[in-house]
């Protein structure tokens, strides 16, 4: 029995590391993103406050029933004085008179019904606004949510790119190390080629330290962007290489600036200032509601309501409600040219946004062609560096070439590796703020 338990606990334990682990190509990393983002939920549930608000603003004009049971209990009854003379007493006197029962119970129910409301029709119409603003938002939400996996996903492909570099040149610096001192033991280096030597290797070991470092907070923030715990171990399925593709089919000469989000947000909004404006006019119409009643009343000495044997007395009401705004000093009007004001300032902030996205697109069209540019020549650059410290290596190792004159050829390559992947980088980031702009991707996610 112990056994078992033991083979249990460690199935059990093998079958939890298994579920920590997750893999994930791009597309994959933005559906489960587009699900799971705790942004992109919250976006959701905008969406459904919305539809519960349009919900809401609707069934305001639909039948209302109200129902209302009273009950009273006269502790100690009300006594009222009429004229003696009315029973036969002596005029000028009172005689005290309890009426009514002690006990009272009452029933009513009353339907009400908005037959016509200005202001009702337009709120119909800014709940259907308020509810397209929702969707909107969310989409925005979750062109962020995509913008911020596709970097987040870029970024640890940068990293472990990184760290592969850095592997191959600590094992080409080491072995170049380990030869060298040979020699020197030998004497036939000296010492300082060594020590060279020994700074580069130190050196790469603590950059490789560090990306390692980093590769684990890149994956943290991959996997707070998807949404799963930051411990998750994800590992990801695309390249580099598949990612870094130029966009250059994203290059417009006059970009569809209507399908930007930002566009429809912001037109969303004078529309509802429209409706805003309509508003306060409509206030100045009259509304007209109907109701129907309905009662039923008992007067009991005693608290017998549920004997069947008993009365009880029916009582309708049915009624029409016209009201009618006839003078409001001027407050009427001042409200609706206050709203007409924040309608002309919707349309100006409308035309301004529209600016501002034709100049964030040529941002975008312009960073992305400088990435691919810099990718281009960084590429030849590596291409050359390589070179050059392939040729210093052969130098140094037939003793034409110093350590130093080395070390400059292995840094100038270095650096020519890091500027290839930051351009890789900027390849990535720049394609997906272009792609944000244009409002471009293909969701995979939950509406």
């Amino acid at each position: 029995m112990k056994r078992i338990l033991i083979i249990f606990l460690l199935v059990s334990g093998i079958a939890a590391q298994a579920q920590d682990k997750k893999s994930f190509s791009l597309e994959e990393a933005i559906a489960f993103a587009l699900d799971n983002n705790r942004t992109a939920i919250n976006a959701r549930r905008d969406i459904a406050i919305a539809i519960k608000q349009k919900w809401e603003t609707t069934a305001s004009g639909l039948p209302q029933i109200n129902g209302v049971i009273d009950y009273q209990n006269q502790l100690k009854q009300p006594t009222v004085f009429i004229p003696a003379e009315f029973s036969g007493g002596e005029p000028g006197t009172f005689t005290p008179v309890v009426f009514g029962t002690s006990q009272n119970a009452s029933a009513t129910a009353t339907l009400t019904q908005l037959i016509f409301d200005g202001s009702y029709l337009v709120g119909l119409q800014a709940a259907k606004a308020f509810l397209d603003f929702s969707e909107n938002a969310n989409e925005k939400t979750k062109l962020e949510v995509r913008k911020g996996v596709i970097n987040a996903y870029g970024s640890v492909l940068i990293t472990q790119e990184n760290i592969a570099i850095l592997e191959s040149n600590i094992a080409t610096v080491k072995k170049n190390l380990d030869e060298t001192r040979i020699i020197f033991e030998n004497g036939l280096a000296e010492e300082e080629d060594v020590e060279q030597l020994q700074i580069t290797y130190s050196q790469l070991l603590n950059q490789k330290l560090n990306a390692e470092r980093l590769e684990d907070i890149a994956i943290q923030m991959l996997n707070l962007a998807i949404g799963v715990d930051i411990a998750t171990e994800t590992q990801l399925t695309d390249t580099l290489t598949s990612l870094a593709q130029p966009g250059l089919g994203l290059f417009q000469e006059n970009p569809e600036i209507e399908k930007n989000v930002d566009y429809k947000i912001a037109l969303n909004l004078t529309e509802q200032r429209s409706l805003e404006l309509k508003l306060e006019r409509s206030k100045a119409l009259p509304s007209l509601r109907g109701f129907i009643n309905v009662s039923t009343t008992a007067g009991r000495n005693e608290f017998n309501f549920f004997d069947s044997d008993e009365r009880y007395f029916a009582a309708s009401i049915f009624g029409l409600t016209l009201d009618v705004p006839l003078f409001s000093s001027g407050a009427r009007n001042a409200r609706t040219q206050k709203a007409k004001i924040a309608l002309e300032q919707a349309e100006t902030d409308f035309d301004y946004t529209q600016e501002q996205i034709r100049l964030a697109y040529e941002q975008a069209k312009s960073q992305h062609q400088l990435a691919i540019d810099n990718l281009e020549v960084s590429t030849n650059n590596l291409k050359l560096a390589e070179r050059i410290e392939r040729k210093n290596q052969i130098k140094f190792q037939e003793g034409i070439a110093s350590s130093f004159e080395l070390r400059q050829a292995q840094t100038q390559l270095y650096t020519a590796q890091n500027t290839v992947l930051q351009s890789l980088l900027d390849m990535i980031t720049s394609k997906a703020e272009l792609e944000t702009v244009l409002n471009t991707p293909d969701y995979r996610g939950k509406e």
